[in-house]
């Protein structure tokens, strides 16, 4: 089972969801209190269902928030992002070489991010 990390940076607090293995599989944005980071956290949990928007491919369909956005970065990697129903961005992933191992990483949010327990740094 993975779990949510939460812990304090310079600027505030952050949090990783850690796989099962302790690979980092979604990163948030840093938070200016521990309890908007643990917010973040239920809005990550609330949300990690999400459909996926695909925006590698041309002619893509918009979706409502939330939902997963797959892009291709400047350096040519692929990487996703998964917005609240806001629009805001709760969680990001880290940049993967191929697409398949960008879905993989959203299916392990999907899997990991509901029954993940929070320790604190």
């Amino acid at each position: 089972m993975g779990k949510f990390v939460v812990k304090e940076v310079k600027t505030g607090f952050k949090f990783n969801l850690k796989a099962g293995n302790g690979e980092i599989i979604a990163t948030s944005e840093v938070y200016s209190s521990e309890k908007t980071c643990l917010n973040g956290i239920e809005s990550v949990r609330k949300n990690c269902a999400s459909e996926i928007e695909d925006q590698t491919v041309e002619g893509f369909v918009v979706l409502k928030h939330p939902k997963y956005e797959v892009y291709t970065d400047k350096k040519g990697e692929i990487r996703f992002r998964l917005k609240a129903r806001n629009g805001e961005i709760i969680a990001t992933g880290e940049g993967y070489k191929t697409k398949k191992s960008c879905l993989n990483g959203i299916a392990s949010i999907k899997k990991n991010a509901p029954e993940s327990p929070i320790v604190k740094e």
